[in-house]
């Protein structure tokens, strides 16, 4: 395929340049893992990711910048193309992970390791198997359509970080274009200590807060009467923070909205009308006057935000339909042009793909795999059904990519359309009970995996074209990102399930006793963690599937066949307080929740539907006053905990943005030039800090959590006695102060590109 008129990539294709390089590759493929891995402690609290291709980016010119200091060479800009192309595949699986396989879970099923990185690695593999064929109809043909955002934005993160040798070697139109960004005061390197600095911070802040107990991680204050129930709270975390700060005053407006409409509207609602009834009203278990807050939420505002949650991404996925169909059929079109113009003449470097031979056998090893693994359940028709909405939504989600960028793609519309067409064919042939939950959610998660790994190599695509990169050492470099990361954040996902785990007592939830045939039971486990140091025992795995004498789900059975522990999972659990007393943090998971009640409700219509439908309402309400629906839902189903500080990071970046826009205008920047350099400023990429710092600080103390808790009990025990920040009248005031300076520190530095043009 002929390049397009009048362009011509920052390294020209005769340039004979360093590019695929052992430490290139293995330095993106781990930092692919560490912001993986905070992407999925993301997704498992909020729902939401934020793209890692330009902090990635960053970290990679700093870090080969001062390998070169100490007696190494410097890297060069294809090299450290090749590191953020790695880097990012870690945040696209965390995304398809962190959305779908907890839904196994709320279906009553077990987080197999085996099963979670099945899933990973087929995803991964499929997104990039379909995207291979496309990128010269996408990137090269459609250059100056499709826009790519978030990938011309990392090319211009990359040029601006080039080395001296680099900026030498490139093309002639290159360097005029540095002359004229150099001239408008917007060269200079990007400011790598800013995202090490967001790091630290970030890390320590988390640190300080939740392992030493420094302040109280949730501030929050419950209104008596005449507003009986309602509260405001927030977890004041670094990397909610950063999130906020990185969508933008408008998401997180609307995000922190629905939180306020379930704390501050529906709760003290459902206490005011239902305080004077005697007993418990379903699906709650206990009367509505013994319940606080969060036991309100739990019994009925849940149902309430997943209707609002499955209403939007229906609704979501209802307005995208016209650009997917388009997109669709654009990209088929352009499929066939460009096997056709693969096939003519010889092909340059910056035109070279992996063969389609390469494709077509990673596909069908793909079928054979996804039929022959026993814990997918999957058959024949359910590895066809990948196979065709991968092809499909990996066309239309690399398309949309290009439209209107990875944040604005809409993968849970698309990933809920799977499942309902899938449950729907299910039904039909008359497939229905547990096996098929996990088939058809099996079917759902690959599909996701493939559609958002598909977006994130179509953005690696276009940053190599713009740089003049070889599109198979990218291929290669995206598949051993995604290798690592999904061998590797499975157990993660695991892990941190684990370590919010409560075993409840069988008699706290059904008091009559529960028992099965232990006859019929093979698998043997102990408890973990905290309270395996009160019961050593070994117990049989019951995994009940109805609601009859008492809740479904995973219980730990004697050898008689008597139920003894119920355990309540640290993904949309429902106990949040072990039987010692001390507290854990759950992961609410709001889209996997989405994911489980498409399944549920087509396959088994076991829901509390009239909560359920007040929850699709909303949605419809919201969408008829032209608020995004999703959004706000999102808002209504999470904890106003999580949303409130999204919005405080919201509310910093428009004021910062505010700022700064002044001084954008002496600059001569319209307004897509100036979104384009805000989304690259030094206030990003610290929030990226804050994000990557609290995150992986969490995740840590989530895997030291059962080695360290008898210093964490010491601990608690301490600063509750001695530590005003962290228990007392004034606690919920004193423990703002740390997150205030965070806040203050974030609006300093976003102020900073515009205002010290060439300050690095």
């Amino acid at each position: 395929m002929p390049t397009p008129k009048n362009f011509e990539p920052y390294i020209a294709d005769e340039t004979v340049m360093k590019e695929f390089t052992l430490r290139a590759v293995l330095t993106g493929a781990v930092l692919g893992l560490i912001f993986g891995a905070s992407s999925l402690y993301l997704v498992l609290k909020v729902g939401l990711t934020v793209s890692a291709s330009i902090p990635v980016a960053v970290i990679s010119l700093a870090m080969f910048r001062g390998w070169s200091k100490v007696g190494g060479r410097d890297s060069t800009i294809l090299e450290n193309n090749i590191t953020q192309t790695a880097g990012s595949a870690g945040e696209s699986l965390a995304f398809g992970l962190g959305v779908t396989m907890p839904a196994i879970l709320i279906l009553g099923f077990d987080l197999e390791i085996t099963r979670v990185m099945l899933v990973a690695i087929l995803g991964g593999l499929l997104g990039i198997l379909m995207m291979i064929p496309l990128r010269r109809a996408l990137i090269v043909k459609e250059h100056g359509v499709l826009k790519y955002p978030e990938g011309t934005a990392c090319a211009a993160v990359l040029k601006a970080g080039a080395s001296a040798e680099c900026r030498a070697a490139a093309s002639p139109s290159a360097q005029a274009e540095m002359r004229v960004a150099e001239a408008a005061g917007l060269g200079a390197s990007p400011g790598a200590r800013v995202i090490f600095t967001g790091f630290g911070l970030g890390l320590l802040y988390k640190t300080l807060n939740v392992a030493f107990k420094g302040w109280k991680d949730v501030p929050e204050k419950i209104f008596g009467a005449p507003f009986k129930a309602g509260s405001v709270s927030a977890e004041i975390s670094p990397e909610l923070l950063g999130v906020g700060y990185i969508i933008g005053p408008r998401i997180a407006s609307i995000m922190c909205a629905g939180g306020v409409l379930s704390y501050l509207a529906l709760i003290p609602l459902i206490k005011f009308f239902g305080e004077s009834l005697p007993g418990p009203l379903a699906p709650g278990t206990i009367p509505i006057s013994a319940m606080g807050p969060n036991q309100i939420r739990g019994a009925y505002i849940l149902y309430i935000g997943a209707g609002a949650v499955a209403a939007g991404g229906i609704i979501s996925l209802i307005q995208s339909a016209p650009t997917i169909w388009h997109g669709l059929r654009g990209g088929l079109r352009d499929l066939g042009l460009s096997k056709r113009d693969a096939a003519d003449g010889e092909v340059p470097r910056t035109d070279r793909d992996l063969s389609m031979k390469f494709v077509g056998v990673g596909i069908v090893a793909l079928i054979a795999v996804v039929m022959l693994s026993p814990s997918l359940h999957m058959n024949l028709l359910g590895a066809l059904l990948i196979v065709l909405f991968g092809f499909l939504f990996v066309t239309v989600s690399s398309r949309l990519t290009g439209e209107i960028g990875s944040s604005s793609n809409p993968i849970s519309g698309m990933t809920v359309a799977t499942l309902l067409f899938t449950c729907l064919v299910f039904l039909f042939v008359g497939w229905t009970g547990g096996p098929y939950y996990v088939t058809a959610l099996s079917v759902g998660a690959i599909v996701c995996i493939a559609a958002s790994n598909g977006g994130s190599t179509s953005q690696d695509l276009k940053t190599g074209f713009l740089l003049g990169a070889t599109p198979k050492y990218q291929q290669i470099s995206i598949l051993v990102g995604s290798l690592l990361s999904a061998l590797l954040l499975g157990p993660i996902l695991l892990k941190l399930n684990d370590a919010a785990t409560v075993y409840v007592p069988a008699a706290q939830v059904a008091p009559a006793g529960l028992h099965t045939d232990a006859r019929k039971l093979a698998t043997h486990e102990s408890l973990r963690g905290p309270q395996a140091r009160g019961d050593a025992h070994s117990y049989l795995i019951w995994q009940k599937t109805d609601d009859v004498g008492g809740p479904a789900g995973r219980y730990m059975v004697n050898q008689s066949g008597d139920a003894v522990w119920l355990v309540d999972p640290g993904i949309n659990g429902a106990y949040s307080i072990r039987p010692d007393g001390t507290t854990v943090r759950k992961f609410d998971a709001p889209k996997a929740t989405l994911m489980s009640y498409i399944i549920k409700g087509i396959l088994d219509r076991k829901l509390p539907w009239a909560l359920v439908l007040l929850g699709v309402m909303i949605a419809v309400t919201l969408q008829l006053s032209f608020v995004p629906a999703l959004a706000f839902a999102v808002g209504v189903y999470l904890p106003l905990s999580s949303s409130s500080p999204i919005f405080f990071g919201g509310l910093i970046r428009w004021l910062v943005d505010r700022k700064t826009r002044q001084q954008a205008s002496h600059a001569h920047l319209d307004d897509d030039q100036f979104t384009e350099e805000s989304d690259k400023s030094p206030g990003v990429l610290l929030a990226s800090g804050y994000i990557a710092g609290g995150a992986i600080a969490g995740i840590i103390i989530a895997f030291l959590a059962g080695a360290l808790d008898k210093f964490d009990a010491a601990l608690t025990t301490w600063s509750s006695a001695h530590n005003p920040f962290f228990e007392g009248p004034n606690s919920d005031a004193l423990s703002m102060l740390p997150f205030v300076a965070l806040c203050v520190f974030l609006y300093g530095v976003g102020r900073e590109k515009f205002l010290n043009p060439r300050k690095t």
